[in-house]
C-alpha cells in the first residue's frame, strides 16, 4: 500500500479529543522548554464554540509552535507526506490530519466534523514553507469557515525562520519565537452569489485579515519575515 494511501486511513474517524491531550503539553515543551516563545493575543481566541486557527506558514515548526501557543487544543492539519516513520506515528496518535495539498475534499470533510463538534482545526492555507507574508492562499480555510460556521483566529509566527536561511532549516534551541493569535472573523455566506464567488470572495477577505495580521505583529514584535530569493530552482514551488 502506498505511503498516501496509509495516510488517508486515518480518515474513517473522526479522531477522539484525547488524542490532543498531550500534543499541546509537547507544543508548550518546543514554545518555553527548548525556545523562548512570546505569545501575544490569547485574548482573541474564543473559550468556546468552533475555531479554525490560519497560520502563515514559515518553517517544519510552525504547527506544533502554533499548538503549543494556544488556550485551545486543535487538530492541525498536516502534509499527508509527513505521515511515516516515527513522525507519522506521532502525528497519528496526537490526532493530527493528513491532507493532500494538491486538493483533498476529505481531508476538509473530516476537519468539519471537527469543529461540527465545537473543536478546533489547525491550518497553514499558503500551503507551502515561504516567507509568510499571505501573499497568497488556498480556499480550504474559507471553506471549513462557511461550511461549518467556525471562528477565524489569524495566527501570525514569527521567527521560526529568519531572513537569509533556508526554508528546510531548524532554528537552534533558545531561539526567540513569537506567535501572536489575532482577533476573531466570522465569514458567512453573501446572499444572490454563486457558491464559487462567494469561496473566492471569502478566502481573499481571510487572506488579506491574516495578511495585514502579520504585518502589524511584524510591527509589535520587531521580527521581520525572510524572502525566499535564496532559494534554489530545486526546492521553489515544494
Amino acid at each position: 500500500m502506498k505511503q498516501k494511501d496509509k495516510a488517508l486511513l486515518v480518515l474513517t474517524a473522526v479522531p477522539p479529543r484525547w488524542k490532543t491531550r498531550w500534543s499541546r503539553p509537547l507544543g508548550r515543551v518546543l514554545d518555553h522548554g527548548i525556545y523562548n516563545t512570546t505569545v501575544l493575543g490569547q485574548e482573541n481566541i474564543p473559550q468556546h464554540g468552533p475555531v479554525v486557527f490560519a497560520s502563515n506558514h514559515l518553517s517544519y515548526l510552525d504547527g506544533p509552535v502554533m499548538v503549543g501557543a494556544s488556550s485551545r487544543y486543535m487538530h492541525v492539519m498536516v502534509r499527508h507526506d509527513m505521515f511515516k516513520g516515527f513522525l507519522g506515528r506521532v502525528l497519528r496518535s496526537s490526532g493530527q490530519i493528513p491532507v493532500n495539498r494538491g486538493g483533498d475534499r476529505g481531508a476538509l470533510q473530516y476537519a468539519k466534523a471537527i469543529l461540527d463538534r465545537n473543536d478546533c482545526v489547525g491550518i497553514l492555507p499558503e500551503g507551502t514553507r515561504g516567507s509568510g507574508d499571505a501573499s497568497a492562499m488556498n480556499s480550504g480555510v474559507a471553506w471549513l469557515a462557511l461550511n461549518s460556521g467556525a471562528a477565524v483566529v489569524p495566527v501570525a509566527i514569527l521567527g521560526t525562520r529568519l531572513p537569509g536561511e533556508h526554508r528546510d532549516k531548524i532554528p537552534a534551541p533558545r531561539r526567540k519565537l513569537h506567535v501572536v493569535f489575532g482577533e476573531p472573523l466570522l465569514i458567512t455566506r453573501e446572499p444572490g452569489v454563486s457558491g464559487r464567488v462567494s469561496m473566492d470572495r471569502a478566502t481573499e477577505q481571510i487572506r488579506q485579515r491574516l495578511a495585514a495580521h502579520i504585518s502589524a505583529s511584524q510591527a509589535v514584535t520587531g521580527q521581520e519575515l525572510p524572502a525566499d530569493d535564496h532559494l534554489s530552482s530545486k526546492h521553489k514551488g515544494q
